[in-house]
């Protein structure tokens, strides 16, 4: 029978401890994800690490570790300077461990240091899965394809309202030099950390319930470090914005950045700045094309009424040129009656020495008008002569 020679729980723990801490004498960077993270009264953080499995995401291995007061009060503010965001569940990091191991708490690791750097490498890579995943599905083009207004007037921000981006973009557009009217109506959210996505959903569900009384959403963030846009390559976020029933137009950060929902927004310039100045260079130009308009339609109209004028002034002319004429031509005629009538006239008979016989105060000039006995006039040059007629010779 074999022999049993048996050691405590204590002796083995102990015997575990000494062989781990014997291994693992210098520090190590481990590189692992948040599960869970917890600060207590005292200032200490403890964190709960695992590693999953990349194709399944199944989990693979645990780990507890914890972030002395003394640490966490430097590696805390560091990381958050130099990421943008706060240490968090889900995100990736690289973080510099001390293996412990308890006799009664078990194994633990004790961080030392924080590398910022590896966070934002592991950021660029969801980013770029997001985007291809977004791509897949058809999202890039949504937003794109609705009808913008040709003059956005009734526009929804979604902003903070004490950020510098709002105020610069209000400025902007409510004091250009045109005279240009808008109305704009503020949707408060959180435009930066690991809040900010669902604050901007929260403000994007408010505008969608009353979307008939808006042209366009404006989504306004002002400059600032990198790691403090990342929101905004939220792939949630993209959704919303990328399904929305307004167009969605974005002035985020400054001329280098370009974020997912820039890519799935109905349009993104650089800055809020940049957007107000947008929106005015539209109005601008159709106010241009309008007076290009105009000032084409007066020229028209001074032209047509300049050939109106010449061509009554043509037939003015040719007017008075018929009425001359038809007045020459009526003297004429006139003077033509005038002679006719002049050389009808019996007197001019008289003066030639010819008699004119009246019968009954007419003219006659037949003998066989005549009877015997007949009373008849006889006019004379100097006078007239009553006679009767005694006897008529016909020819």
């Amino acid at each position: 029978m074999e022999e049993k020679n048996p050691i405590g729980l204590l002796a083995l723990q102990e015997q575990v401890k000494r062989h781990l801490e014997d291994h693992f004498f210098e520090s190590v960077w481990l590189q692992a994800e948040i599960s869970e993270l917890k600060q207590n009264p005292s200032g200490h953080c403890y964190l709960t690490l695992v590693e999953k499995d990349p194709g399944s995401n199944a989990l693979l291995a645990r780990a507890s570790a914890v972030v002395w007061a003394s640490t966490w009060r430097m590696v805390k503010p560091y990381f958050e300077a130099q990421t943008g965001r706060s240490l968090a569940p889900g995100l990736s990091v690289l973080v510099r461990v001390q293996v412990s191991y308890s006799v009664l708490y078990g194994l633990s690791l004790v961080i030392y240091d924080i590398d910022p750097s590896f966070t934002v490498g592991e950021l660029e890579l969801a980013r770029q899965r997001t985007i291809a995943r977004l791509e897949a599905e058809g999202m890039f083009d949504m937003n794109a394809q609705l009808s913008l207004p040709l003059l956005p007037r009734r526009l929804a921000v979604v902003s903070s309202p004490t950020a510098a981006g709002w105020r610069d973009f209000r400025r902007q557009l409510e004091g250009n030099e045109y005279g240009f009217r808008f109305r704009l109506q503020l949707f408060p959210a959180v435009m930066q950390g690991d809040a900010a996505p669902e604050s901007i959903i929260g403000a994007l569900d408010q505008i969608a319930a009353e979307a008939d009384s808006f042209d366009a959403v404006l989504i306004l963030r002002g400059g600032g470090g990198a790691m403090d846009l990342v929101c905004f390559d939220d792939y949630e976020l993209a959704v919303n914005v990328a399904q929305f029933p307004l167009p969605v137009l974005t002035g985020i950060g400054h001329d280098h950045d370009f974020h997912i929902v820039d890519m799935v927004a109905h349009t993104h310039v650089k800055t809020p700045t940049a957007l107000a100045d947008w929106l005015l260079d539209r109005f601008a130009g159709e106010a241009w094309r309008l007076d290009t308009l105009v000032q084409r339609l007066h020229l028209a109209v001074r032209t047509h009424a300049t050939a109106q004028l010449g061509a009554l002034e043509a037939l003015k002319i040719r007017l008075v040129h018929a009425v001359l004429d038809r007045h020459a031509d009526a003297l004429h005629a006139l003077d033509l009656l005038e002679r006719r009538v002049e050389a009808a006239d019996p007197r001019r008979a008289l003066d030639r020495g010819f008699l004119i016989a009246l019968k009954d105060g007419h003219r006659t000039d037949r003998a066989a008008a005549f009877i015997p006995g007949d009373r008849l006039t006889l006019l004379f040059r100097d006078g007239s002569v009553e006679a009767e007629v005694s006897k008529v010779k016909p020819e």
